[in-house]
């Protein structure tokens, strides 16, 4: 068997930068082992596969694996899900629908640039961070916040975002759970910063995560009175994304960077 491959950087104004995924087209669902075991062998931050349907809300059923684990949500391989659709295999819509385990998401294209929808998730204050937490960040940040698998740090400055070094180990423990971090950002036509982590998930840190942005796209527009924001994520690769705060719904946009094309072959 032969599943074809397609690997982008997305959020990237480079080849190399962003956050890379990776995109396996399939005609009907394989053993979630196999995806699993294809995830763990591309060892990306993500691969997403996807399968046809022909639903009232949906065109496509799509799912994510990272080297150890299937997520509830990724923001950027929806993205490279979407860019592989319409750029590479001809889906001819200006919009592309995934149904996920968090709802419908869609990708759509206006001008140049490709749209990427997803739901916002507005942190909430967190009384009590626990100590793996705590340990794990080192730095105390101003507030600490939470919204669903997700803790949410604020810092005042970028600076401080770009010195922190995280004991990998203590967040860890965190099972299942992220760490955004973020602070206002000291360079010209940026609104915020941030980074984020998550190792007991198996991804140490993440370069450029769509799924940070459903927290802090409603966290920033409430802070700053905008809807749309520009924002970089301080990884070593740098992401780079446009955001808009739109009712109940987080829109991202951000160039994507072809790499590679292939085929796995399964026995």
């Amino acid at each position: 068997m032969k599943i074809p491959l397609f690997q982008v950087d997305v959020f990237a104004d480079r080849l190399f930068g962003g956050n890379p995924a990776a995109v396996c087209p399939l005609e009907q669902w394989l053993p979630d082992a196999t995806l699993q075991a294809i995830g763990a062998e591309n060892n990306l931050p993500e691969t997403a596969f996807f399968v046809r349907e022909a639903h009232a809300d949906s065109d496509f059923h799509l799912r994510w694996f990272t080297p150890t684990v299937e997520v509830d949500l990724c923001g950027h391989a929806t993205l490279a899900s979407g860019w592989v659709l319409l750029e590479r295999l001809g889906w001819t819509a200006p919009r592309v629908r995934f149904r996920t385990r968090s709802g419908v998401l869609s990708v759509e294209r206006s001008g140049e640039a490709l749209w990427l929808d997803l739901p916002s998730r507005p942190p909430a204050p967190l009384a009590s961070p626990p100590v793996g937490l705590m340990r794990g960040l080192r730095t105390m940040p101003l507030h600490w916040l939470v919204a669903g698998t997700n803790y949410f740090a604020v810092y005042g400055s970028e600076a401080e975002i770009t010195a922190l070094a995280p004991d990998f180990a203590a967040l860890a423990t965190l099972v299942g759970k992220g760490v955004v971090v973020t602070a206002p950002a000291s360079r010209a036509g940026i609104d915020f910063v941030s980074r984020f982590f998550a190792p007991g998930i198996g991804i140490p840190e993440d370069p450029a995560t769509g799924a940070a942005h459903c927290l802090l796209v409603p966290y920033w527009a409430a802070r700053l009175g905008r809807a749309r924001l520009e924002a970089v994520q301080l990884s070593a690769r740098v992401g780079r994304l446009q955001c808009e705060l739109a009712g109940e719904r987080v829109r991202l946009s951000g160039p994507v960077a072809p790499y590679l094309r292939g085929e796995i072959e399964l026995p």
